[in-house]
């Protein structure tokens, strides 16, 4: 298998877009689901994904409305999303796997591991949102009435040609700056009028003008049936630190891993540490394979399971 190449599936109709590479999972590997955030891509990967791929089928989806996928006149709930996942697992005769979510990957990766645990190995969260109200006061702001009306005037075509050309010239001299260029990745994109229309409904599909307005708290107790690891970069400027050390002390039995030079893209701005810290959690923690009784008698008696 090539190395995370870009290939494409129809599904309902829809053209998805996804990145794979490492083993042949019909051979038995291990098999590892990385979903990107708001803006973004399965592009955002492509440091992480190659060290991955020693060990590791590696899936990384496009979601709908995002990157190289279809952008249809949708549902962009986290609960499609997170339906979506399922269906391109169908699709690839993936049964299980490792979900790792960044932003708004990992709100859907939480809903993901609610609807479809027997297809839940494990969890990992990124900057995830869904784990408290606080959110940069742009997004905020993007939620307002009238705001698709604006993006033209915030997001003209010229202005990402101007700005990736200042980026080639960049690199040519050896200079690179990951989380400016991974913010520049998500403006950019939003040049586009279909990404733009996508980019709103699923905006509003969990911010509003108080900040975030889907939240996982009340389903945290479960984490307890699940491997879980959160990780956070310690200058996160869109969701803050503190929704990680929240959500460490709400979920039993996760662990918490903060990078210290890092924002809100630690798999783009601190790789090997990423990488590390991943495989590590993977070694010690092997995949589980939910039982439905006791999903059953954790999500109906709300208490620790035996």
């Amino acid at each position: 298998m090539e190395p995370f190449e870009l290939r494409t599936v129809h599904i309902h109709g829809h053209e998805v877009a996804y990145r794979i590479g490492g083993p042949d999972p019909t051979e038995g590997a291990p098999v590892v689901l990385l979903v990107h955030g708001m803006a973004g891509s399965s592009a955002t990967w492509k440091a992480v994904a190659p060290s991955l791929c020693r060990t590791h089928t590696v899936i990384a989806p496009d979601l709908l409305g995002h990157g190289a996928s279809a952008k249809p006149r949708h549902d962009y709930s986290l609960g499609a999303f997170a339906s979506g996942l399922r269906d391109l697992m169908v699709a690839l005769r993936i049964p299980r796997a490792s979900v790792v979510g960044q932003s708004l990957g990992g709100g859907i990766a939480m809903q993901f591991a609610y609807q479809y645990p027997e297809r839940c190995e494990r969890l990992v969260l990124v900057c995830s949102g869904g784990l408290g109200e606080d959110v940069s006061w742009l997004l905020r702001a993007l939620t307002l009435p009238g705001s698709e009306y604006v993006m033209p005037l915030l997001f003209p075509g010229f202005v990402r040609d101007a700005g990736d050309a200042v980026r080639r010239r960049l690199s040519a001299f050896g200079l690179r700056a990951p989380r400016v260029e991974e913010e520049w990745q998500s403006y950019a994109s939003l040049t586009d009028p279909d990404t733009r229309k996508a980019f709103i409904k699923t905006l509003r599909a969990v911010i509003d003008l108080g900040g975030q307005s889907v939240s996982a708290h009340d389903r945290l107790y479960l984490a307890d049936l699940l491997p879980t690891l959160i990780m956070w970069g310690e200058h996160d400027r869109i969701i803050p630190v503190a929704h990680a050390h929240a959500a460490h002390e709400a979920m039993p039995g996760s662990e918490l891993v903060l990078f210290d030079h890092s924002g809100h893209f630690p798999h783009v701005e601190e790789p090997a540490k990423f990488v590390d810290v991943l495989e590590d959690f993977f070694g010690r923690n092997a995949p589980v394979h939910l039982d439905a009784d006791l999903w059953q008698d954790r999500l109906v008696g709300g208490r620790p399971a035996a």
